[in-house]
């Protein structure tokens, strides 16, 4: 059984479709273990805390260097004995420390189909303006490892979403979590805790 760690800053929506799925029996070979925040007001500690979840708190803001924090934060993983690590809405950046300590072993779900609308700056609501003012008629989201390059690790799973004339940000951005962001980040948890995501170079291949 993998411990799976989630990383999360806010409302924590990703990290609720986690432990639902997990309730529900569609995460197997793994558990979540720890939900980390990097805010201590995040409601996100809140639904680990109803799910008698081990919460931690770590903030870039404690810490003198980004270089002290990326040392403290990839300490704090390695204690918990993470197999996993689920960035679910996390708002800071991961350090080199803790990506080449737990290479393609950090899942992030980004809410577009990578390589569109991604790489540094867009993440939230920009995400959604730029592809409406791009005018596409398909969105999604993506699930990824990460590596050092931001949105530039191994795709895992992506799932295509309509957009629809008269759509603002907000009611994309919704469609895009519900239809396919709470459906393939739990997916690919599963996969990976089952061993059935083999990683060529930059490419994976589904082992189903």
């Amino acid at each position: 059984m993998k411990n799976i760690a989630v990383l999360v800053s806010g409302g924590g929506t990703n990290l609720q479709a986690l432990i639902d799925a997990q309730n529900s029996g569609k995460i197997t070979g793994g558990k979540i273990t720890c939900v980390v925040s990097s805010n201590p007001n995040a409601y996100a500690l809140t639904r680990a805390a109803n799910n008698d979840i081990p919460t931690e708190v770590i903030r870039r803001k404690d810490f003198d260097t980004f270089e002290a924090y990326d040392e403290a934060l990839t300490a704090l993983l390695k204690a918990k004995n993470a197999d996993l690590i689920v960035l679910a809405g996390f708002m800071t950046i991961l350090g080199g420390k803790i990506i080449s300590n737990f290479q393609n072993r950090i899942i992030n779900i980004h809410p577009a189909l990578i390589p569109s609308f991604c790489g540094e700056g867009y993440y939230g609501l920009r995400v959604h303006e730029e592809a409406l003012k791009k005018g596409v008629k398909v969105t999604g989201a993506t699930a990824h490892f990460v590596n050092e390059i931001c949105d530039g690790g191994p795709i895992i799973i992506q799932k295509a979403v309509e957009v629809k004339t008269g759509d603002t940000p907000e009611v994309l951005q919704k469609r895009v979590m519900e239809q396919a962001e709470w459906l393939i980040l739990p997916h690919a948890v599963d996969l990976f805790c089952n061993d059935k995501i083999k990683v060529i170079g930059n490419i994976t291949e589904i082992l189903e």
